[in-house]
């Protein structure tokens, strides 16, 4: 029996935790919430984060960093990309040497460009880092739908043990070496998700839906590439899959975030009226500023930061796109 510990209790961390506690693992949650904290431990449920599903009454929560990790054999990142160093610094003390770390962040630090193992490889060195990433709704996750993901790490050993700790009748888990291609998978997906929102805002149909998903799929892995990634990668569950479910899905959050700018209201408004984190709004900054870095053509990403960033109107936005050079 492994000792899990996972380290953000939002939608996508509860339902990990979930899914490693109903796989007979000793787990732990760690909110930073009181009230979060109080209803797993009392009625084994997240009402505030992840409605409406009972959690494994195993399954434990804690509000102290220190001692939700201290012995753990296995740790899960799952705080939003923007405060993932933050949160691996406060709890660095703590972690064991030995402790195989996991990272189900999607993004790109903003600063310094990182993937997000890269984040917790500096926090925390000289452990394994893996990647988990795929096309996954925290919700249907929790209700045991049928899904499959990636585990990505250099050491295939690491990823093998992740593959056995979470794989279940309802969770595939795949093994991959292409961690840079995953995890950049996993976070420009999402600004795709954002942008494809704003056409459904808009009132378009499904041709410019099939055309942005298509192109966004060639600038992801155009940027994938450039970084070292390999192009079958995009092709897989953690490119194609999780960008198609996110780009489509009723339940993304970043579509929604997407619609609704579509719909005319103000970014600023869009976003303080979300508890939750829409992480395609960070991630298209950086990867807005890693592309013209690197000298990558993404013009999606770069409409996608005017719109978010530089007060341009959406539909001006969509003909700016279509009136570029052939």
């Amino acid at each position: 029996m492994t000792r899990a510990t996972v380290i953000g209790a939002g939608a996508w961390g509860t339902a990990l935790a979930d899914a490693l506690a109903r796989n007979g693992h000793a787990t732990t949650l760690w909110a930073r919430e009181p009230d979060v904290v109080a209803e797993i431990n009392a009625d084994h449920r997240n009402t505030r984060f992840l409605a409406g599903f009972e959690l494994d009454p195993a399954l434990r929560a804690e509000g102290d960093g220190h001692a939700a990790v201290h012995e753990a054999t296995t740790i899960v990142f799952v705080a939003p990309s923007h405060v993932l160093r933050a949160v691996a610094r406060s709890i660095a003390a703590a972690v064991p040497a030995d402790a195989l770390l996991v990272v189900a962040t999607k993004g790109i630090e903003r600063e310094s460009f990182a993937l997000m193992t890269d984040v917790i490889a500096e926090e925390l060195p000289g452990r394994r880092v893996v990647a988990l990433s795929g096309p996954s709704f925290a919700a249907e996750v929790a209700a045991r739908q049928p899904t499959a993901i990636v585990a990505a790490c250099t050491h295939g050993d690491a990823a093998r043990t992740v593959q056995e700790l979470f794989s279940s009748d309802a969770l595939r888990v795949y093994t991959q070496h292409d961690v840079v291609g995953v995890e950049l998978g996993g976070a420009l997906k999402n600004v795709m998700a954002v942008a494809t929102g704003v056409l459904d805002g808009l009132g378009l149909g499904f041709n410019p839906r099939a055309a942005l998903i298509t192109r966004g799929l060639a600038e992801m892995t155009r940027l994938g590439v450039a970084l070292g990634g390999e192009p079958a990668t995009f092709a897989g569950l953690a490119g194609l899959g999780d960008l198609v479910l996110t780009c489509t899905g009723s339940l993304s959050r970043n579509r929604t975030v997407g619609v609704e700018i579509g719909q005319g209201r103000p970014v600023a408004e869009v976003l303080a009226s979300r508890e939750t984190v829409a992480e395609g709004v960070v991630t298209t900054q950086s990867a807005w500023a890693l592309a013209q870095a690197r000298g990558v053509a993404m013009p999606i990403v770069e409409a996608m930061h005017r719109v978010l960033f530089e007060g341009m109107a959406p539909r001006v936005a969509v003909q700016e796109l279509m009136q570029r050079a052939l």
